[in-house]
């Protein structure tokens, strides 16, 4: 996982380390509870933001918008609120946005989202609504003074023709006024860094934030890995190798991967993480702190009860 010489950085030029954390809005009341105390655990970290992800074909929209409302009128955090194309006309997509500019929300990652039918179905825009999320984020900066992040996708996006046509696509989101992107995760470093240097090349200077997924199930992140194109390297694979019932070892070796992982990104000069919690806050504090991150912040409602 070694960067290049290219994207190595010196120790003494060393910046803070900045983490964003995404969530998914609870189905139950047991899920619920396990998200906000997850929230209340990261929270003194004082994450840059905290994304709340939408279910495919705006499954969970009610969920997000409730999830993302709680945050702003009760805590000190400053959560961005997935939103994608599917399943909605501009009207409607444009309602929400609105809804969301008036709870107080400034930030919004905007996405096209998965084909209504599921994963690996061919995607149909709405005929009344956004094609692509390039015009997803052309519409939600006409409405408010949004902070847009997009996506982008070091090993290609699995419905692109080719990742020429991708960092088209991821260029045309900037063109349309997307401030940030945020990846897809990635288990080899070098997927990123190569991916960089061709979006650098053609010229998109926005920052790409990686995004990095802390392995809670080795066998679902592989699963979940070879649904969106992204590849498991062997030596991850052999990591977890014989530890489906060792459940504390298993934790063990994930927390050191990850941070093996990290690690080597801050070492290449990396400083923004983005990291897929999967609503579960051990790990990515332990990272974390791994990173130099202290929980010395408030807590997720201070400022609120203040």
């Amino acid at each position: 996982m070694a960067p290049s010489k290219s994207h190595r950085a010196s120790r003494d030029g060393f910046k803070p380390i900045r983490v964003s954390i995404e969530f998914f809005p609870p189905k139950t009341d047991e899920m619920e509870k396990i998200l906000w105390s997850s929230i209340e655990r990261l929270a003194p970290l004082q994450p840059k933001f905290v994304s709340v992800t939408y279910g495919a074909g705006g499954s969970t929209r009610e969920r997000t918008h409730n999830t993302v409302a709680r945050m702003v009128k009760e805590t000190n955090l400053k959560p961005a609120a997935h939103l994608t194309c599917v399943n909605a006309t501009k009207e409607e997509i444009d309602g929400v946005v609105q809804s969301y500019w008036d709870a107080g929300v400034r930030h919004i990652v905007a996405l096209r989202g998965d084909p209504a039918d599921g994963v690996g179905q061919a995607y149909k825009a709405h005929p009344g609504g956004y094609a692509q999320s390039s015009d997803l984020v052309a519409g939600i900066k006409k409405i408010g003074d949004f902070k847009v992040s997009v996506s982008a996708y070091p090993e290609v996006h699995p419905e692109a023709a080719s990742l020429e046509a991708d960092i088209d696509a991821l260029k045309a989101k900037v063109d349309a006024g997307a401030d940030q992107a945020i990846t897809q995760f990635f288990f080899d470093n070098d997927v990123y860094f190569r991916y960089l240097d061709k979006v650098r090349a053609a010229g998109i200077t926005i920052p790409i934030i990686p995004g990095i997924l802390p392995v809670q199930n080795f066998k679902q992140a592989a699963n979940f890995a070879r649904r969106t194109g992204a590849s498991v390297p062997y030596w991850l694979a052999a990591r977890f190798e014989g530890l489906d019932d060792d459940v504390e070892t298993r934790r063990l070796v994930a927390a050191a991967v990850a941070a093996e992982q990290v690690v080597d990104l801050v070492d290449a000069g990396v400083n923004d993480f983005h990291f897929y919690s999967m609503n579960r806050s051990d790990l990515v504090y332990a990272i974390c702190h791994i990173l130099g991150l202290r929980g010395h912040g408030p807590k997720a409602t201070d400022r609120k009860a203040a």
